[in-house]
């Protein structure tokens, strides 16, 4: 064929061998009649083209007409307007004439296309076979329009789909009071809610009614001219409409309104105007979203301007989570348990969008230490631990010189369970101090050492000591501070400029050399052993009687007991027998051989990486009373505070219930329980002690140990020795008397009594008052009233000329005193006998007069000394009050006699004004001093200054905020029992003090007595959750899970013993258990929660108590996750689960935790 097919005739005769020679010309995919077709369609008339195109316009509209079942009406509403503008389109291009209007063969090409569609609706639809033209081109019909039922029945018969009918208006199982269905037509609403789905009104719990609802409300600003008037009436007129006719333009309101009936709003609208500030109210309107979004952008700004705010980088990471709740449905939604797929992919995104956000911060700063800790703390619920634990090495191989991120890399290794165990952990504890005590001493010349580094070195090795009692290996804890006893205060004068690895080295000489170490028989000192070495010769011990071997007693006591029962018994018998490391007795022959238990010897390896240099005398009384307290003794908490997080060590249920006593309400919290369990008592979390203290070798290598020490101390640090061994001899004094054992506590009392005479007699003590003072207070609560009274008359002659300026007097006086209303109001029957008579009275105004006369406490006392005392009160608190300021200024300097006491003489002032006034003088005396050290305890905290000094300070201003609060608090629940009172001061005194120390056990303890005695949840529910939220401590979850576990008891009390026919004394409460089951839930769900382990035991302990065996053991093993160093949890799990006794002590094993009696053993011991 040719390449021009209208001239292919022309070509054919021209060219006769065309085929041969112009091949390439011709086009194959062409035909003839096509060309034609189209050629003859060119030259047609415009006019005959526009008459077929409008009559197949008009025949697509009939049939379309005809078709109106099967089309919806939006569908045709859609098409006609399609229609109209088809044909004005038309009409436009006809106008032009025929001359302009071109034509292409392709768009004849498309019409002709078009048109054979045109036929195709004929088969679409039904219609009678008469009236088809043509029945056999088309016979035919299809139907396009879909029915569920051929699919839902798989049929096509009508008569195989199933119809109902419904009879009545009525449905089963609805209360036809409270509950109805409405039976309208469900397409003409789903119809009416497609049609006005823009119009129509949200539900209330709808994401845009909720987004309104959180969105906080535009704050109405007053301007200066709407200032309230002092008119007594309400004006009707429209201020907003005044306003606008006085700004509006005075020649257009006059031609717009010129009779002035139009209000402002009509007003602007003829005007083309807008009312002003609307636009302001629909952006404030718009809720959630829009105020999200501007503070997003707001952040985004102030980062761009600021990228070195690490501040501002945190909150914005944080901010996410708040912007997440909105936008995902809610903060209870969004923590929920059992939330949807939906929701933990969301969760997942904005996890993931804060994990950008900290690498874009971290990338900016690459050296803040806070931000580094944010994301991996963003990064331990999306990567693997494998992966997180390399990204902590990383870190902290990048900044070995910050305290801060080895402590919480510290916290990582030992919750990391997969990779978990004793020697991992230890090892990385010695790993840290190691290296941070190379760069204390230079040694690492890439990074300086930071300021308070010797502080942060003692919490660490503080933290790793209660880590390995915890986890059951006490004799590595004790060696643990031997070797830092001898290493710090029995140090060489030859070896101490040396570096601390250098030190290390020569303590291992006198380690490994069998030498007696601090608290064992004949112990001297490293120093004493080196000075024998230097001279040639051994250190022989003292000759000292030895004493007798008691025989051991049967540790299978009965053997009918259960298997489980049997292991329990003698695993705590060893675990208190054997917490001192064993060391071979070089007089009797025996060597390293001999030991029965190889766990029970301490190498030098396991302790040397430890060791620390401590430079300070202050640092160093408190690695000793450290030592103290973890041998059990009560100490100063301000000077040997727990380290960083407390939750880590709290394992006893003791200090969550103990309580105020009846007949002590004033002296029942002067030793309170810390919730830590000293060495050698790890015992179940309802189990009880075997006996009060250390045991008779315990306080035996304790006396040694003070013994020891004492003489090297300065007289200042040698007190505190004294008195924490006196009182350690109260404690045990008062365990024997809630025990009600009358004659153990005969014998401990006088026992008790020898001590502390034998402390009086030395030299140093018989002027500390502190000592006198508790030796008083032993005499009483053993009931020797007129001996006690006896030495407080002693103690007061012999301080009496300082008056109120000594604070050991203050204290002194104020335990006499408190000691004497207790006692009097118990004689007369719960009431205060005259002022002039009281003993209290008198003691306390020759405390201000400065007088050291012991007369009898009986003498009266004249209402003119009364006044003259309390003039000489309010003039010590004022001077002293005005002199807290330069106390600050004093530990700013570092001066050790800057710390603030003035808990005696506010106690003492208080009291008289108590007894000789009324309760509210006492209160307005608490409330002067508390706003005073509360306000300067904010200040220092504010500061920025971070020397040890100012955290000295911080701890001291906070002991005595909490005391004076203690004192108000106990003050006023006295009161209320001795006469008229209202609840409601003594109850907002409670919680404004809880509110500022949330950590006070003391105050919590009272709070749930007072709300104890009403049924009256919801308020203490209310504080309680508020507290929680605003504090990130353990010890407010802890409090409100205990008072809603003694609410069901009450509960539970009252359903059980009251019969049907009587009236229950108590509201029965329902849902108790959930709410308790959510409380554990939410505070687990905390860092600090997660890593107690008092709180899973109780977790555990309550839904077994509940009868949910299986779920509590599903919680123990989530307890794993995160506290597997703790030792008390297995045993509370062999308690509770006693058929898995195997697999806890196949665990235990595993992880490398203490196991005293492995279970082979136990079948040796049944068995014989």
């Amino acid at each position: 064929m040719a390449l021009f097919p209208a001239f292919a005739e022309a070509a054919s005769h021209n060219e006769v061998d065309s085929s041969k020679e112009l091949d390439w010309l011709n086009n194959q995919s062409f035909q003839t009649g096509d060309a034609l077709l189209l050629h003859h369609r060119f030259l047609e008339k415009p006019s005959e083209r526009t008459t077929q195109r409008e009559e197949r316009d008009v025949s697509s509209g009939e049939g379309e007409e005809g078709d109106v079942d099967l089309v919806p009406k939006k569908k045709k509403k859609k098409r006609k307007k399609k229609k109209k503008q088809k044909k004005k389109s038309g009409r436009c291009s006809d106008s032009g004439g025929s001359e302009s209007d071109t034509v292409f063969p392709s768009d004849l090409r498309r019409e002709e296309v078009a048109e054979r569609l045109q036929e195709a609706p004929l088969a679409a639809r039904f219609s009678w076979l008469d009236d088809l033209q043509s029945p056999t081109h088309q016979p035919f019909c299809v139907d396009r329009k879909p029915d569920p039922a051929n699919w839902t029945y798989k049929s096509l018969y009508r008569g195989d789909v199933a119809r109902y009918r419904r009879k009545g208006r009525s449905s089963l199982g609805l209360d036809p009071l409270r509950q109805g269905i409405s039976w309208e037509d469900s397409e003409t609403r789903k119809n009416q809610k497609g049609r006005d789905a823009k119009t129509a009104a949200d539900r209330y719990f709808s994401t845009v009614s909720r987004q309104v609802l959180r969105a906080e409300p535009p704050i109405p600003v007053l301007t200066s001219g709407d200032a309230p008037s002092p008119t007594t009436f309400l004006p009707l007129g429209d201020k907003g409409d005044n306003k606008a006719r006085e700004t509006a333009d005075p020649g257009q309101a006059g031609l717009v309104n010129p009779l002035g009936v139009y209000d402002s709003s009509t007003a602007l609208w003829l005007q083309g105007r807008g009312r002003p500030g609307q636009q302001e109210q629909d952006a404030q309107s718009e809720g959630g979203p829009a105020v999200f979004g501007g503070r997003t952008e707001e952040f985004n700004r102030r980062l761009r301007e600021q990228p070195a705010d690490t501040q501002l980088w945190i909150q914005f990471i944080q901010y996410q989570d708040e912007l997440s709740a909105i936008t995902f449905g809610g903060e209870v939604e969004q923590q929920a348990r059992d939330a949807a797929e939906r929701r933990k992919s969301s969760y997942r995104a904005v996890l993931e969008k804060k994990l950008s956000i900290a690498e874009r911060a971290v990338a900016t700063n690459p050296l803040c230490i806070p931000l580094q800790l944010e994301r991996l703390k963003i990064c331990q619920e999306l990567w693997e631990p494998s992966a997180l634990a390399k990204e902590w090495k990383k870190l902290v191989f990048l900044h070995p010189n910050s305290a801060p991120l080895w402590r919480e890399y510290l916290l990582f290794t030992q919750s990391y369970f997969s990779n978990f165990s004793v020697s991992k952990v230890n090892s990385a504890y010695g790993k840290c101090l190691s290296t941070l005590s190379a760069v204390r001493d230079g040694s690492m010349v890439s990074h300086p050492a930071l300021p308070g580094i010797e502080e942060d070195m003692l919490d660490i090795f503080i933290q790793q000591c209660h880590f390995l009692r915890q986890s059951g290996h006490s004799e590595k804890a004790v060696s643990l501070f031997q070797a830092m006893m001898d290493f710090t205060f029995f140090k060489p004068d030859s070896v101490r400029e040396l570096s601390t690895k250098q030190q290390v080295e020569f303590f291992e000489t006198f380690w490994d050399s069998g030498a007696a170490r601090v608290g064992e028989l004949g112990a001297k000192g490293w120093s004493s052993w080196m000075l024998q070495q230097e001279q040639g010769g051994l250190l022989q011990p003292s000759a000292e009687e030895e004493e007798e071997e008691e025989e051991e007693e049967e540790e299978v006591k009965d053997r009918s007991q259960p298997r489980w029962t049997i292991w329990m018994d003698v695993e705590s018998s060893r675990e208190a027998a054997h917490w001192l490391p064993w060391r071979p007795d070089r007089a009797q022959g025996q060597s390293e051989e001999d030991c029965e238990d190889p766990d029970r010897q301490v190498l030098f390896d396991d302790i040397s990486p430890s060791l620390l240099l401590l430079s300070s005398p202050e640092l160093q009384l408190h690695l000793l009373l450290h030592f103290l307290s973890f041998l059990g003794l009560p100490v100063d908490p301000v000077l040997s505070a727990a380290p960083c997080q407390p939750g880590l060590l709290l394992d006893n249920l003791s200090f969550v219930t103990q309580g105020a006593s009846v007949h002590h309400p004033l002296t029942a919290f002067d030793l309170p329980e810390h919730g830590v369990s000293s060495v050698g008592h790890m015992t179940t979390l309802q189990g009880n002690r075997k006996w009060a203290g250390l045991g008779k070798h315990g306080e035996k290598f304790l006396t040694s140990v003070l013994h020891m020490v004492r003489p090297i101390l300065p007289p200042e640090h040698r007190a505190f020795l004294s008195l924490s061994w006196i009182q350690y001899q109260k404690v045990k004094v008062l365990r024997c008397l809630h025990s009600g054992d009358k004659k153990r506590l005969r014998s401990q009392g006088k026992s008790s009594k020898r001590v502390a005479k034998q402390l009086l007699k030395e030299a140093d003590n018989r002027s500390l008052l502190a000592l006198w003072r508790e030796y008083a207070h032993l005499e009483w609560m053993l009931g020797n009233l007129d001996e006690a009274r006896k030495v407080f008359s002693t103690a007061m002659a012999m301080g009496g000329a300082k008056g109120l300026s000594s604070t050991a007097l203050c204290d002194l006086c104020l335990l006499w005193a408190q000691l004497e209303v207790e006692a009097e109001v118990k004689e007369r029957g719960g009431r205060l006998g005259d002022v002039t008579a009281s003993p209290a009275v008198g003691g306390l105004t020759r405390l201000a007069e400065g007088t050291s006369s012991s007369s009898s406490s009986s003498s009266l006392v004249s209402p003119v000394s009364i006044l003259k005392a309390r003039k000489c009160y309010e003039q010590a608190l004022s001077s002293r009050l005005s002199s807290l300021d330069l106390s600050q200024s004093q530990h700013s300097r570092g001066d050790k006699d800057g710390e603030p006491r003035l808990r005696g003489l506010v106690g003492c002032f208080a009291l008289f004004q108590y007894l000789t006034v009324s309760v509210h003088a006492a209160t307005a005396v608490y409330n002067q001093a508390r706003e005073k050290l509360e306000g300067l305890h904010h200040r220092v905290l504010t500061s920025d200054e971070g020397s040890s000094s100012t955290r000295r300070c911080i701890g001291g201003l906070a002991s005595e905020c909490e005391a004076l609060a203690v004192q108000q608090v106990a003050l006023l629940r006295f009161h209320s029992t001795v006469g008229v009172f209202p609840l409601k001061t003594l109850q907002l005194t409670l919680t404004s003090a809880l509110s500022t120390w949330p950590n006070n056990t003391t105050l919590w303890n009272i709070y749930l007595q007072l709300e104890n005695r009403y049924h009256s949840a919801g308020r203490a529910r209310r504080f309680f959750h508020s507290v929680t939220r605003d504090s990130s401590s353990v010890v407010p979850r802890l409090l409100s899970i205990v008072a809603e576990q003694q609410r069901k008891q009450l509960v539970e009390a009252a359903q059980r013993s009251c019969c049907h026919s009587d009236a229950l004394p108590i509201l029965p409460e329902n849902g108790l258990g959930n709410r308790i089951r959510g409380l554990f839930e939410s505070a687990v769900a905390t860092d600090m929660g997660a890593r107690c382990p008092l709180l899973w035991k109780m977790y555990i302990h309550f839904l077994v108590s509940e009868g949910k065996v299986d779920q509590a053991s599903g919680i123990f093993y989530r307890a794993l996750q995160n506290v597997p160093w703790a030792k008390s949890l297995y045993m509370d799990a062999v308690q509770l689960f006693p058929g898995q006794l195997q697999e806890f002590v196949d665990l235990m094993t595993e992880k490398e935790l203490r196991v005293r009696l492995p279970l082979e053993e136990l079948d040796i011991l049944l068995e014989a």
